[in-house]
Formats: C-alpha cells, structure tokens, sequence
C-alpha cells in the first residue's frame, strides 16, 4: 500500500489544525486497533478502488507511518 498523496509540513498548520490531525489519527489508530484485535478487515479506498484489507494489514502500515514521520520531524 504505498501511499502517494503529497506531503505537506505540519508545521505550517495552525496549532488548532494540527490538534484536529493529531485526534484523527488516535481515533483511527484505536479503530483498526480493534478491529485487528478482533481478526477483522477494514473497507479503504486506494487510489481511487475500493479494497477490503486486514487491520492487522493497516496496523503495521500505521506503525510505519509513524515511524518515518518521528524520524523525519528529528
């Protein structure tokens, strides 16, 4: 699932802009959370197509996500 939509810097957002992102990503960290706890898949759309992934598929690449965007704000 590679993800190619632009980039841009957070910094440059708003404080309240940047707090609505970051709440964002809690409450869909904590959805596929769940579902992958419980063995489940999400409906996603990638590039347009509707695919139905594990969530313990997305979960990873969340994890990655953060990953790369901690290494990248250092």
């Amino acid at each position: 699932m590679e993800n190619k939509k632009a980039k841009f810097d957070e910094s440059e957002l708003s404080e309240f802009a940047q707090k609505v992102l970051l709440g964002m990503r809690k409450a869909i960290r904590k959805l596929v959370e769940e579902r992958a706890a419980l063995g489940q898949s999400l409906v996603i759309s990638e590039d347009g197509e509707v695919k139905h992934v594990p969530a313990k598929d997305l979960l990873a690449k969340l994890d990655e996500d953060e990953r790369t965007r901690n290494v990248l704000d250092n």
